[in-house]
């Protein structure tokens, strides 16, 4: 397989004001962040975006303003899952107009997981949007439906603006290289998820990319490059260092993630609106031992365009 989806795509969060409202010159901050971090792709909204604390005008007016900072530079991949076609279509209709192309859709849980209810729904979404390259995500239960990978493969060659895969179900391996094997010539790529806790194990299976979330992207293009460069043991002991942060990154998701981008100078505070696990001081602690030990606790990254 081919892919134009390849190395560190990660997940946009969405900045909010003090208040609550939404922040775009907040996203502003986060967009050049992370093309100066050397980021192959961005992806907004996805479910580290919050996305469903968001509403419709919320999520076109940010997309927008992350497509005027990424000017073409980079693929963005925009969020268009929705619990039904129609909704999923309007929403890839406001990515097409600020000229988003690449779409990332989780077909709804109230479908299940069958090939043949899932194979309408996307065939009906393709159909609603012929420009569209579909990154299907395949999140695991609770939140997805677990889909299995031969019905991945089965959906794939019934819809074939199906030109890439997001496979994060657990464990995510096997899958990946079930897919990557097995999927039709119009699947350009398989992607990973799960926070790059396991990247390694993704690329080795021949995984395209990965769509962690921000708050070390600089440290996952390095361990991407280092990949691509044959050099492992380097990929491998920058994956190690990083996993501590990781494995927090589990528990408090978007709020260690703004937690993080505050003490790298980024955002101006943590607001999240999404119910996630409060910080407490000693979770903070630990949070910001582990940022020393990467080297970024007390000199937050100096980057184009930032307010540092």
């Amino acid at each position: 397989m081919t892919s134009a989806l390849v190395g560190i795509l990660p997940v946009l969060p969405t900045p909010f004001t003090s208040e609550g409202a939404v922040d775009a010159s907040a996203m502003r901050r986060l967009v050049r962040f992370a093309l100066d971090c050397g980021v192959d792709g961005v992806v907004f909204p996805g479910f580290a975006s919050e996305v469903e604390k968001l509403d419709g005008a919320e999520r076109s007016q940010l997309l927008a303003v992350v497509a005027e900072e990424v000017a073409g530079r980079v693929p963005i991949i925009a969020g268009a899952s929705a619990g039904s076609a129609v909704e999923v279509i309007g929403h890839g209709r406001a990515a097409a107009a600020v000229g988003v192309d690449h779409l990332m859709i989780q077909p709804p849980l109230a479908i299940g997981r069958e090939v043949a209810a899932v194979t309408a729904f996307m065939a009906e979404v393709a159909a609603g949007l012929p420009g569209a390259r579909i990154v299907l995500q395949n999140a695991p239960a609770p939140r997805g439906s677990d889909i299995a990978p031969e019905a991945l493969v089965a959906i794939a060659q019934a819809v074939p603006q199906v030109v890439y895969i997001k496979e994060e179900t657990l464990p995510a391996g096997p899958a990946i290289s079930h897919l990557v094997a097995q999927g039709p010539q119009t699947l350009a790529g398989v992607i990973g998820g799960g926070g790059a806790r396991y990247i390694l194990d993704e690329y080795a299976r021949g995984a395209c990319a990965a769509m962690p979330a921000i708050e070390i992207v600089d440290e996952h293009v390095a361990l991407d490059r280092a990949w691509r460069g044959g050099r492992r043991d380097e990929a491998r002991a920058i994956y190690v260092r990083t996993l501590p942060l990781l494995t927090l990154q589990a528990v408090y998701r978007m709020r260690l993630t703004k937690h993080v981008m505050s003490r790298r100078g980024i955002l101006d505070n943590t607001v999240v609106r999404a119910p996630t696990p409060e910080l407490d001081a000693q979770a903070i602690a630990d949070i910001d031992a582990n940022l020393a030990e990467l080297g970024l606790a007390e000199a937050p990254l100096a980057f184009e365009g930032g307010r540092r």
